[in-house]
């Protein structure tokens, strides 16, 4: 069954999707960036407030594409405790070279997730070279939240295929990308292992803003209402 995905900017925010019983909670700051990073003690405060109920997943920010500098940061985050460490792989810098240097984490056994942007047209044939590096996962997702959700920025096939090659791979697979109610019935098809959402769960979808708790809910129960239809439909 395809899990829920909530990103959230402060321990409040963290404890309502808890109580909402999302399968992963994802810091992150909306406000600088596609992957804006959480102050590093704003993290540890999370993770400790949600004490292993929920696994915790967290962004390392909008850095360059540069060995040294995302090799560091995924360093100190690995220090807060955090589950899952996510990694934007943003145009330009070096790609090959920043996979090499945090191939050398591989013996901390460190959860990292490649983030890719939809919007960038990324050469996803890298995809091997993150297994090979020690990635557990990736993530499909928009940089320019301006343009419209997933399904608005790339073909339906061009999804099927990005999951195809992930499972084939074996990394989790996760979808993002200002993801809309109606999104989810088509996505779940597809069968990835997460959507993730930030929009859609705040006041008047501003990803900037507070979580709403009706909006976090109408969200929850559409995941589970496309899963069972999903169950239903493969019996026939």
């Amino acid at each position: 069954m395809t899990g829920m995905l909530a990103s959230v900017n402060s321990i409040a925010e963290a404890l309502l999707v808890l109580n909402a019983e999302v399968d992963i909670i994802d810091l992150k700051q909306p406000a600088l960036g596609a992957l804006g990073a959480l102050e590093l003690e704003d993290v540890k405060q999370i993770v400790a407030a949600i004490a292993g109920h929920r696994p915790v997943s967290a962004t390392i920010g909008d850095l360059p594409m540069q060995p040294e500098v995302i090799f560091n940061a995924v360093h100190t985050m690995a220090e807060t405790g955090v589950d899952y460490i996510k990694i934007g792989f943003f145009p330009g810098g070096d790609w090959i070279g920043t996979l090499k240097r945090l191939g050398e984490l591989a013996p901390q056994k460190l959860a990292l997730i490649a983030v890719f942007f939809a919007d960038t047209e990324p050469d996803l044939t890298i995809l091997v070279t993150l297994k090979a590096s020690g990635f557990v996962g990736v993530m499909l997702d928009t940089m320019d939240k301006q343009q419209g959700s997933l399904t608005q920025v790339l073909a339906a096939e061009q999804i099927v295929r990005f999951v195809s090659q992930a499972k084939q791979l074996q990394l989790l697979c996760g979808l993002a990308g200002s993801l809309r109610l109606t999104d989810i019935p088509e996505l779940i098809a597809y069968h990835p292992d997460y959507l993730g959402f930030r929009g859609a769960l705040c006041q008047e979808h501003n990803r900037v803003g507070q979580l709403n708790q009706s909006a976090v809910q109408a969200i929850k129960q559409a995941m589970q209402a496309a899963s069972q239809e999903l169950a239903i439909e493969s019996l026939k």
